[in-house]
């Protein structure tokens, strides 16, 4: 079991940070404080989209490495927003097998979701990575973020990837998350720090920030050019 690293005069608020920008420099405040950064040449992943402004934030405070991890929820189907699952750079797949058996889907459709999801994997793969190879991994201390969690199956995926790969430490870093997500990952890594923990039976990432909107491909682009990723 890792241990979860929270701000607690944060625990169950909304609205406490005003952009992707401030999270991440109270991210990354945390991380220094708490001595996650401090040897064995620590980087951080982010999941696009939202995860690269935070990623390029804790980078740029922590003089750390920085780069990019792609994973992809598998749609529900009829209803694109939630998921039924992810999947993870190499194309394993990670269900939410309580939440299909409730929905009563079949395995048609689930294979017709995974196989959609595997196709936009790929396009984001070659739009935001193109044939860059991914960065070694053991022995590092490695961070993966993101602008916060909803079901936590993207980021399982995610973590999943990286243990293959032989890393030191294994962080997941966010600015917030529902106490059920942290408990899910919580433990596969060594460390989960997320400033705002919400517990509750209704939860938005988009309630955690005053302003919140969804990054569209051009801004991550641009983001991506800044840290020289692209």
């Amino acid at each position: 079991m890792g241990s979860l690293i929270e701000e607690s005069s944060l625990r169950d608020r909304v609205f406490v940070f005003r952009d992707r920008p401030e999270a991440a420099a109270l991210l990354a405040r945390k991380l220094a404080d708490c001595g996650v950064t401090e040897d064995h040449n620590p980087i951080v992943l982010a999941v696009p989209s939202g995860g690269v402004p935070i990623a390029s934030g804790i980078a740029r405070v922590l003089g750390v490495d920085v780069d990019l991890i792609i994973v992809r929820k598998v749609q529900m189907p009829g209803n694109p927003e939630a998921g039924i699952g992810a999947m993870g750079p190499e194309g394993t797949v990670i269900l939410n097998e309580t939440l299909i058996q409730r929905l009563g889907l079949t395995e048609e459709e689930i294979q017709c979701e995974i196989e959609k999801t595997r196709r936009v994997l790929k396009k984001r793969e070659e739009l935001f990575r193109g044939s860059r190879p991914f960065p070694a991994l053991d022995g590092r201390v490695v961070i993966i973020t993101d602008d916060g969690l909803a079901s936590g199956y993207t980021m399982l995926s995610a973590v999943e990837f990286i243990k293959k790969r032989s890393p030191r430490t294994l962080v997941v870093a966010v600015p917030t998350a529902p106490k059920n997500t942290v408990d899910l990952v919580l433990p596969e890594v060594d460390e989960f720090v997320c400033l705002n923990v919400r517990g509750g039976f209704s939860f938005a990432v988009a309630s955690a920030y005053e302003n919140w909107y969804d990054l569209g491909d051009d801004e991550v682009i641009s983001i991506l050019n800044e840290m020289k990723l692209r």
